[in-house]
């Protein structure tokens, strides 16, 4: 396959993101207000989910009606937020990050939303965390440290319900993947998480040019 050019260019035309953003329905106050401030005043506004990933993440989990959700990596709680909105209503979500500031942020917007009894915010490594965690999950998001997707992924993959589907950010990562030689630990830990899932007989996978990409994989009936 030829690498494709994506010097002094965006991954998706400006135009196309303008149409999408005009084309999908708004977000909600609280939604907007995270948004926001988040732009305005957090050190890595990028990291930010965004209007559009969002509206898919709340679809999808809507379409899905998922039970127990996982997501690894809150940032500032948009995600968790999005994807709250398709849970059952005796659900629950799970939420880890590692960073106190950002935990303690996500949890004052939790409790301005209709979810608040749902989400459970844990502070700490999720490499940790995760197996201490007695749920067979709906949904997971992963979105926290690229150096780790691979393990994140092998972790809650045999936790998967029958119909559950791991969603993973950022595995186009800005177009760097795509350098040659591929440099940094970020990208080049994305390149290898991509071709781990490609390769692996125990999942099927879509990758969606939402965004930074995303991917969605679906473990095989047989696995």
């Amino acid at each position: 396959m030829l690498k494709p050019n994506f010097e002094n260019m965006d991954l998706i035309s400006p135009i196309v993101e303008q149409y999408a953003e005009w084309m999908t329905n708004e977000e909600n106050d609280l939604l907007s207000e995270i948004n926001k401030q988040t732009n305005e005043t957090h050190a890595h506004p990028h990291m930010l989910s965004g209007h559009v990933q969002g509206r898919f993440l709340s679809m999808f989990s809507q379409l899905l009606q998922p039970k127990y959700i996982l997501e690894i990596g809150t940032f500032t709680g948009y995600s968790a937020l999005c994807l709250a909105e398709g849970l059952a209503k005796d659900g629950e979500l799970h939420t880890i990050d590692i960073r106190h500031e950002d935990v303690e942020l996500s949890k004052s917007y939790f409790q301005k939303s209709p979810y608040a009894s749902q989400i459970i915010a844990h502070e700490g490594n999720a490499l940790d965390i995760i197996p201490l965690l007695g749920h067979r999950w709906d949904l997971v998001f992963i979105d926290a440290d690229k150096v780790n997707y691979t393990n994140y992924y092998n972790l809650v993959l045999d936790r998967l319900s029958e119909n559950g589907c791991i969603l993973a950010d950022n595995v186009l990562f800005h177009g760097q993947i795509f350098d040659n030689p591929v440099k940094g630990k970020s990208p080049l830990a994305i390149k290898d998480f991509n071709e781990y899932v490609k390769n692996d007989p125990r999942t099927s996978q879509v990758l969606l040019t939402i965004r930074d990409g995303l991917l969605l994989i679906k473990k095989e009936k047989n696995a």
